[in-house]
Formats: C-alpha cells, structure tokens, sequence
C-alpha cells in the first residue's frame, strides 16, 4: 500500500522547498491553488501543508497566508554548548550586543538560591543580545559570581568566558535547564525584532564546574521562530 496522499504531497512539496521552487521567506500559493494543482481536496492539501508547518518547514501567518520558515536555530538538550560554539556548528556567524553590564553587584534572592551564594557575595550580572548572522536570536541575562572572573576584563568576559574560565584551571562540567513557553514584552520584542506577544521560548540554566560547583545562571529568552531545542533518548 502506498503511502497516504496528503504525505504524498507533504514529500513533493519539500523536495520542491529542497530544490528551491519555493525559497526562505517565498510565500507558497494559497491552498485552494496547490489543491487544484494536485487534484486533491483542500483538507487532503490543508493536511499536508499543516505537518510541514507542524516540522518547522514552514510558517502560518494569520490573516497573511504561508511561508517558507527561516531554517531555526538547534540546540540539543544534553551537556553545555557555549552560544558561539552552537553558531558555529550550524554554518552561522555567532555575535553578541552587550546592552547592561554590572559587576560586584548585589545578587537577588534567586541568584543567591540558584548558584549557592553565602551573605555578602557579589555578582556579575551582563545582558546582552546574542545574534547569528547578524539577526537577533535570543536575550540573554547572566549572572556570575564575582569571585570567579575578578582576574579577567570585561572584553574577555563578554567574548569567551568558558575558555577563559579553563585558563584558570576552571573546567565547565554539566547544566540543569529549564524551558518555558511565554510571550514576548514589549521590552523583549523591541531588542529583537519581533512583535509584542511573538512567541518566546524561555529558558532558565544553571552551569556547574566539573567539581560541581555552580559558576553562572543565565535566564535566556529565544525568538520563537528562530530557535528550537532538541532531545535526544
């Protein structure tokens, strides 16, 4: 038996997204266009185009019809990835917009929770924007006991922490994360592009040393649109 039709035409249409008919950003035609094409009924054809969409191939816009998504942006839940190493391995060129940076700072009760602070411990605590290929990718807030970068400045910080981190006998080890579905504020929407109430995927991480001590929190928000998380069992 073959396979059903509206898969039929899930794997015609992607191979013609694959071989560039239709290419990132091109709005595909409306559905009662493609049903006549493949002498299907729109719900045959509307289930075909919703499983692509439902794949992250391509993107519903209410009210403006169907698109080709911009190709996201992968992280696999396992281990730490630094966000240039992430960037990199995915054929992107990783940047950053460092837009609040404080240091020796007072930590909030959640900060002293979540990386173990005895009293009168001070943070660093940088936000900054972290683009791939020039388009905003995500917002990310992290916060850094002071303790542990007092020898280093803040360029070196702010470019490549971990390995800085390795030169002073400090190896990065495991996380803990946690992923959260939200909706962009007007603050989030305007620093990366998008629109009030875009969907935003937030995630809270605690990065430990192989020793287990925790040496940093960072409270992440990603473009939706622009970025996924991945398992792997």
């Amino acid at each position: 038996m073959g396979a059903p039709i509206y898969l039929q035409i899930h794997n015609e249409l992607k191979r013609q997204i694959e071989f560039g008919k239709y290419k990132v950003g091109d709005k595909i035609p409306a559905e009662r266009e493609l049903a006549v094409e493949f002498g299907v009924s729109r719900m045959t054809l509307r289930q075909a185009v919703q499983t692509l969409a439902d794949e992250g191939i391509l993107e519903r816009r209410v009210g403006d019809g169907t698109y080709v998504a911009n190709q996201k942006v992968q992280e696999k839940m396992s281990g730490i990835t630094s966000f240039t190493e992430l960037m990199k391995a995915q054929g992107k060129t990783p940047s950053s917009k460092v837009i609040a940076y404080h240091n020796a700072v007072q930590p909030s009760v959640s900060e002293i929770e979540q990386l173990g602070l005895t009293n009168g411990e001070r943070v660093l605590r940088m936000e900054r924007i972290r683009y791939g290929n020039d388009e905003p990718i995500s917002l990310e807030t992290a916060t850094i006991p002071s303790r542990l970068v007092e020898k280093l400045d803040r360029t070196t910080i702010t470019t490549g922490l971990y390995q800085a981190l390795k030169t002073q006998g400090l190896h990065v080890g495991h996380a803990q994360q946690t992923v959260t579905a939200q909706l962009a504020t007007e603050k989030v929407a305007e620093y990366l592009g998008i629109r009030r109430g875009d969907a935003i995927l937030h995630l809270r991480q605690v990065s430990f040393l192989t020793d287990s001590r925790p040496f940093e929190y960072v409270r992440t928000q990603y473009v939706g649109a622009r970025f996924e998380f991945y398992l792997e069992k």
